[in-house]
């Protein structure tokens, strides 16, 4: 007889081996990043570039899953623009943890020069958010860029995100 209450054991959901292509909403879940957040990478980030399928179908391949983890560290994390870490993708350098040892020849040509990246503004108190909320009702009226609005918006789910992970609903 079936227990009456909720005795029975789930069974543990399926692990895909570390080669498996995975999917936009996989990929959503493992980073806890919005799936339009990451179809907005694709197009920040050439490097990106899932392969695509019947319907347009995303299908993430382990480097990809990698460097999607590398940008938002960079963006998130060290606070990094986009166009900071589209800088340092595209010199094919990152931060120090990222960096690889040096090779002989680079150790013998002396030390690595810096590379100068653009990192962000502090996140905004709660009566800045207010302004910034009629700024983008404003940019819409005056036509702001899609590029900008594309940033504001990931910018707000990135606060939403951060919000609900203070109250405890994450």
């Amino acid at each position: 007889m079936a227990g009456i209450g909720g005795s029975e054991a789930k069974p543990a959901p399926l692990r895909k081996s570390a080669t498996a292509y995975r999917t936009i909403s996989e990929v959503s879940d493992d980073l806890a990043v919005p799936q339009h957040v990451l179809r907005f990478w694709e197009t920040k980030f050439s490097q990106v570039r899932p392969l695509k399928r019947g319907g347009g179908r995303r299908y993430y391949r382990p480097e990809d899953v990698q460097l999607l983890r590398r940008i938002q560290r960079l963006l998130y994390e060290e606070g990094y623009t986009i166009k900071g870490v589209q800088r340092l993708l595209k010199e094919g350098k990152s931060a120090e943890a990222d960096a690889p040892a040096a090779s002989s020849d680079e150790a013998a040509s002396g030390p690595a020069r810096p590379v100068p990246v653009t990192r962000a503004k502090p996140a905004a108190k709660p009566r800045e958010e207010a302004q910034l909320s009629l700024l983008a009702g404003a940019g819409r009226a005056q036509g702001i860029s899609t590029e900008l609005r594309d940033e504001l918006t990931v910018l707000l789910a990135e606060l939403k995100r951060l919000q609900a992970a203070l109250r405890g609903d994450a």
